[in-house]
C-alpha cells in the first residue's frame, strides 16, 4: 500500500490518544499521572494513563499496555465512555475508556514523573488542560456509585 500523502487532507486526520480512566471501585478514586514538557499540549500536567497506539495491534491492547508501562498497574476494560477532540489542539483525538485496576505495584513510569489516586471530582483540581463538560458529568457520577 502506498503511504499517504497526510498534507493533502484538510479535514478528517488525527493523533489519535487512547486514555483510561482507571477507577477502583473500593477505594471510589481514579488514577492520573503527572507528565512535564507535552510536546502536543504545553500546558498539559495531570492526565489519565494512556498513549497513542500502534497500528498492528487494537486500540484496548494498546491502552492496558500504555496504562502498565505509566503507572505498572495491570487494568480490564470495561467499557468506551467518551472521545473528544481539545480546543488547545484540535487535530488530537481521544477517546476514554473506563478501567478496572486488577493487579501491580503502582509506580510512576515513562512520561510520568508522579502518580496519584484522587476522587473522581478532584479532577478539575489537578487539570490543566480543558476537561470536557460531559466527561466531568461521567466522573462526578463516579463519585456517586
Amino acid at each position: 500500500m502506498d503511504k499517504l500523502n497526510w498534507s493533502q487532507f484538510d479535514r478528517g486526520v488525527f493523533l489519535l490518544n487512547v486514555l483510561g480512566i482507571v477507577y477502583d471501585p473500593e477505594t471510589r478514586k481514579i488514577l492520573i499521572g503527572r507528565r512535564e514538557n507535552d510536546p502536543y499540549l504545553k500546558k498539559l500536567s495531570w492526565t489519565f494513563p494512556g498513549g497513542r497506539p500502534a497500528y498492528d495491534n487494537d486500540l484496548e491492547y494498546y491502552l492496558k499496555r500504555e496504562v502498565k508501562i505509566k503507572t505498572g498497574v495491570d487494568v480490564e476494560i470495561e467499557k468506551t465512555i467518551f472521545a473528544k477532540t481539545y480546543p488547545e489542539n484540535r487535530e488530537l483525538l481521544s477517546i476514554y475508556y473506563l478501567c478496572k485496576p486488577i493487579s501491580g505495584p503502582e509506580q510512576a513510569g515513562e512520561k510520568f514523573v508522579e502518580i496519584k489516586w484522587i476522587e473522581p471530582t478532584e479532577t478539575k483540581d489537578y487539570f490543566t488542560t480543558s476537561l470536557h463538560p460531559t466527561l466531568f458529568e461521567y466522573l462526578k457520577s463516579l463519585d456517586r456509585k
